[in-house]
Parts: C-alpha cells; sequence; structure tokens
C-alpha cells in the first residue's frame, strides 16, 4: 500500500455474485452506498480497484469493479481489504464522533497523567471497545462510551479517561450492584414446556 500514508479501512471484498464478475462487499461507511464516493480503493499490495457499479444487498452491498469480468476473477478476490487515505475522508462528523483511525495511537490519560496508548479500536457488535496498553498490562479493552472517556482531543493527542467507570480500578465496595446473591454454579431455569435444557 505504498501509494496511502495513512490508510483507513473501507471495506472487504466478499463471494462473488453471479456469473459475470459482480462481488458482495462489506462496507464500513455509514451508508453502504458511499463506498463508490471516496474515489479507487486500494488493496494492502497496492492494486487499485474503481468501482463501475453498487446496489444494496442486505447486509452487504454488490459491486461490479473495473477489470473484474467474470466469476472465475471475481473469486480470486475474495477477502480481499479495500483502502483509501485518510486525507479523502471528511472531516464534518458530530462533535462526539471519531474515525478509528484517528483514535489509534492517542495517549491514554486519567488525572495522574499519561497511563497507556490506544492500539486499536474494536467493535464486536455492543459499541466501540478501545484496545489499550497500560504500564504492566496488555490489551486492556475500555467501552468507548461517555462515561468511561470522558474527553477526546485529537488535536493534542489523548483521551481521557475514568478509571472507575472504564473498569481499571476495583469498585470500592468489593461487588457490583445487586448481584450479591449471584450463584454461578446456579443455572436459570424457565418452564418445563420450553424446551431446553433441563
Amino acid at each position: 500500500m505504498s501509494k496511502l500514508e495513512n490508510p483507513v479501512q473501507m471495506a472487504v471484498i466478499g463471494a462473488a455474485h453471479g456469473i459475470k464478475g459482480e462481488l458482495r462487499v462489506k462496507t464500513f461507511t455509514g451508508d453502504p452506498l458511499a463506498l463508490a464516493d471516496y474515489g479507487p480503493l486500494y488493496a494492502k499490495d497496492g492494486r487499485a480497484f474503481h468501482i463501475t457499479d453498487i446496489r444494496p444487498a442486505g447486509t452487504v452491498v454488490v459491486v461490479r469493479f473495473k477489470g473484474v469480468g467474470d466469476r472465475n476473477a471475481a473469486e480470486a478476490l475474495a477477502g480481499t481489504e479495500l483502502f483509501v487515505d485518510r486525507s479523502v475522508l471528511p472531516d464534518d462528523g458530530e462533535e462526539d464522533e471519531f474515525y478509528h483511525a484517528d483514535l489509534i495511537g492517542l495517549d491514554v490519560r486519567d488525572d495522574t497523567g499519561v497511563i497507556g496508548k490506544v492500539v486499536a479500536v474494536h467493535n464486536f457488535g455492543g459499541g466501540d471497545i478501545l484496545d489499550v496498553t497500560l504500564a504492566g498490562r496488555k490489551g486492556v479493552l475500555i467501552p468507548f462510551t461517555q462515561a468511561a472517556v470522558p474527553h477526546v482531543s485529537i488535536a493534542d493527542g489523548f483521551v481521557e479517561v475514568d478509571p472507575l467507570a472504564a473498569g481499571l480500578v476495583d469498585n470500592d465496595e468489593g461487588e457490583e450492584p445487586g448481584h450479591s446473591d449471584f450463584d454461578p454454579k446456579g443455572r436459570p431455569r424457565g418452564p418445563k414446556d420450553a424446551g431446553g435444557n433441563r
């Protein structure tokens, strides 16, 4: 990807769709059809992909790329990650919206000073999570919520965390509220006619 100074992943190519070279593509854009608005997309090896047609198809889009004319050529592209340079992305989002690429590399601060660095941003379906390296700990995950990360300054290069809300320190009461009767060996049981494991 020598052409891109600051690559941001926009999509990943999935399976071939039909016999004429179309592909199913999973996008990481707010509007899946906006994938065509960023100009050429680039693979890690520097190959450029130009979209000639795009249409929605459930949770993905079906894309026709210039130069991909049959199913065999399309199948060879399965799994290819597609990127653009950060410079082509707009900066006109809401005040509390950030590109994952802008968060990676920021210092992590609390009220004592710098305690770590953001190394990745994940989303497993429940919201964004910051993957942070802290002194003596690797891979600490912090929810990217207003409570856990009350302040983000891309310009100054840091995120501020609330150690308690971020789960970095133990709760002073010693147990989670409302969980004093929790029995980890017990399993919830439903009605006998509900099926399942009784």
